[in-house]
């Protein structure tokens, strides 16, 4: 180990280099501060959480990295897509009660992960690739960390190399924690606590879809609603170029029922359930291994300390369904650069007032609505053929990323609103079908 004078010393730490850790280093770089990314992984690499929300464009847009996002061909998206059976509505973001973009992308995130992470190096950011952090202390005068490179020996990023260097001490003024599923700081600092959301399960891959039926729109994200159990959904992410990411999402204990099940089996039955799907997909090559993911919804003690602060997945997780995680992980990375920016600067920063309180508002607007997706409270609205339009503009802003909008009644008093709006939905549809 070092010594304590021979320690690296870098101004900012994030640790991972996805689109929060991305998108915070480049809002920092940009206003004048020396930021430094440490990966566990090497990019390009895989990830869900292929559709994106139309809010993020605003932080890609801030973080000058549009240009590049839009150079790299991905599918432009507009809205969502909901069906059940021979239900079917759809919400077009462009028309919205929120101001802010109305379109936006589904992305390989691979690929769209390497395009922000060079736009951050161009811009002047360090990032180092398959650097594991494995040490965090904050009770000193500064923070500091120990970071392990994985890419001597195997240079596989999954444990230390056969003869790897002993991890390196590195302090710093402030740690950024970005690592997404990965959760480093959680762990190390034992900020991990349950969540009240129940442990669900995906099952996707990414297949050629050779979708030819004239009623599907490749500029929407469609979510599926399993006919007989209508607590399993299924997402339909189209990219452009002829493939797209398919996923089953439900009960843990439903969706995967024996361990070592064949993935591609199980999603298949699933699918082979879904008589929308079953049509959608009759000529798809199911050419990619399927994989699994359970028991993601996380939730911690805190989101910042003295010292660091959590973002995105790293700290809060609720579920796929609406696509709010990228979303999540952005808007947490402007207030936290924001918050830093001014504490570097001098002044004293309310991190609880202006970054984690703003913050869940948006995340449990998020949840509110998740939670009625599950419930069927929200399903109800979704599928109402009847709505005013000004109500299905105030939901469409959600829907689009704008969970942090008050002037939207429906973000204001979101569980009220919901319920209330819930019940008459359901009230009507009853009466029409008497």
């Amino acid at each position: 180990m070092q010594e304590a004078d021979q320690q690296e010393r870098h101004e900012i730490v994030v640790i991972g280099a996805g689109p929060a850790g991305a998108i915070a280093a480049t809002l920092l770089q940009r206003r004048g501060h020396q930021v430094t990314v440490f990966e566990r992984q090497r990019f390009p690499r895989f990830s869900i959480g292929e559709s994106l929300l139309a809010h993020c464009l605003e932080f890609v847009e801030e973080a000058g990295m549009m240009e590049a996002v839009r150079a790299a061909g991905f599918q432009e998206k507009n809205g969502a897509a909901f069906a059940c059976g021979d239900r079917y509505t759809a919400f077009d973001f462009r028309d919205k009660f929120s101001p802010g973009p109305g379109t936006t992308f589904q992305v390989l995130r691979s690929r769209f992960d390497q395009v922000l992470a060079d736009e951050a190096v161009r811009q002047g950011v360090r990032i180092h690739y398959e650097h594991e952090v494995v040490a965090a202390n904050f009770d000193g005068a500064q923070p500091w960390l120990e970071v392990r490179d994985l890419s001597a020996g195997s240079g596989a990023a999954t444990a230390a190399p056969v003869g790897a260097p002993a991890p390196r001490r590195i302090s710093t003024r402030f740690v950024l924690d970005a690592s997404g599923y990965g959760r480093v700081l959680a762990r190390l600092l034992d900020l991990e606590r349950p969540t009240h959301l129940p442990p669900r399960r995906a099952i996707f891959t990414h297949i050629e879809d050779h979708i030819t039926a004239a009623d599907f729109d490749r500029q929407k994200i469609l979510i599926s609603v399993h006919p007989e159990h209508e607590d399993v959904w299924f997402w339909t992410i189209p990219f452009s170029d002829g493939r797209c990411s398919l996923g089953v999402v439900g009960a843990q204990e439903k969706i995967l029922a024996a361990p070592n099940a064949d993935l591609m089996a199980t999603l298949r039955h699933w699918v082979d359930g879904a008589p929308n799907l079953r049509r959608l997909l009759a000529n798809a090559v199911w050419d990619t291994p399927a994989n699994t993911i359970g028991g993601y919804a996380a939730s911690v003690q805190s989101l910042h300390g003295r010292g660091w602060a959590l973002l995105g997945n790293a700290a809060e997780f609720l579920d796929p369904v609406f696509s709010s995680g990228v979303t999540i992980a952005m808007h947490s990375s402007k207030l936290a650069a924001d918050c830093l920016h001014r504490q570097l600067g001098g002044e004293t920063v309310d991190w609880a007032k202006d970054f984690s309180v703003p913050l869940m508002r948006g995340v449990n607007c998020f949840r509110t609505y998740v939670q009625g997706w599950y419930e069927g409270s929200f399903r109800d609205v979704v599928f109402f053929e009847k709505a005013q339009p000004q109500i299905r503009a105030m939901i469409s802003s959600i829907l689009a990323g704008y969970a942090w909008d008050e002037n939207n009644p429906f973000v204001a008093e979101h569980e009220r609103r919901l319920r209330m709006l819930a019940e008459v939905c359901r009230g009507m549809a009853e009466t029409a079908a008497t």
